[in-house]
Parts: structure tokens; C-alpha cells; sequence
């Protein structure tokens, strides 16, 4: 039986329950790796690839919106959710499009450069595991946390 937000038979899962658990690790994982080699390259050799660079660091704030909305729980932070995953999509597909077409903008590595290839292509998964489990029936159902 799924775990339940207040422990409650028949109350709804948490969005960061069952597989919404591991989604929050991994999100956290990837926010946390980005957003410190983001910087690290922005603080040390920010006019070697400044947009690539840049885009990482948006990608660890997707990152760290998407963590944040599946640990709150409830219909805003689902919807919001939602749309983080939907522009991490879009980043990454976007990104990793321009990065085999100029690769003069991409010398080094970032989260979504050649489809996250540096990350085993775990950005290129991860937003279509994301928004799978936020469409889910339990997530949609799932409690605010800043309730009762």
C-alpha cells in the first residue's frame, strides 16, 4: 500500500512519496551539481563560455524549483511543478540542439549541453520521468503539505 501524506487509509500520496521520492533526490542531486559547477565556472572562467555557463546555472534554478514544489506538495506546487519540468524539456532539447550545431558556444560540458551526455543523459530523462509522475492520478491528488 502507497504511503500516505498523513499517514491516513485512503488519504491521497504525497508528491514526494513513492516515486515522487526518488524524483525529489535526483532533482535535488542535479540542483545541487549544477548550480556548484555553474558558478564554479562562471567565477572562474565566466568569458570562456559565458552562455553556456549561464544556461547551466538556469538549469540549476529549474532544478531547485522542481525539488522545492515536489517536497510542498499540493495543486500550486504540482502546477508549478509542471512548468519547471516543462522548461527543463525545452532547455535541454533546446540546449542540446545548439550545443552539436555551435559548438564554439559549448567547449566545456554543462547539465543540458549534448543532451546532458556529461550526466549519463539523465537531463534528457529526467523531465519526461517529472512531468510522467506530476500527470499521474496520485499526483494530482496529492495533499499541501502546509496543510493540517
Amino acid at each position: 500500500m502507497p504511503e500516505h501524506a498523513d499517514g491516513a487509509p485512503g488519504s491521497p500520496v504525497a508528491l514526494s512519496s513513492g516515486p515522487g521520492r526518488v524524483l525529489v533526490f535526483v532533482y535535488g542531486v542535479f540542483a545541487v551539481a549544477a548550480t556548484g559547477r555553474s558558478l564554479v565556472q562562471l567565477g572562474v572562467d565566466a568569458e570562456r563560455a559565458p552562455l553556456a555557463y549561464s544556461l547551466s546555472l538556469f538549469a540549476a534554478i529549474v532544478y531547485l524549483v522542481a525539488t522545492t514544489c515536489l517536497l510542498l506538495g499540493g495543486e500550486r506546487a504540482r502546477r508549478i511543478a509542471v512548468a519547471a519540468c516543462t522548461v527543463e524539456l525545452v532547455g535541454v532539447l533546446g540546449v542540446g540542439t545548439l550545443s552539436y550545431l555551435d559548438t564554439a558556444l559549448f567547449p566545456d560540458r554543462t547539465v543540458w549541453s549534448h543532451f546532458g551526455q556529461g550526466y549519463g543523459f539523465l537531463p534528457l530523462l529526467l523531465p519526461f520521468l517529472g512531468l510522467a509522475w506530476l500527470r499521474s492520478d496520485a499526483a494530482r491528488n496529492a495533499p499541501d503539505r502546509r496543510e493540517g
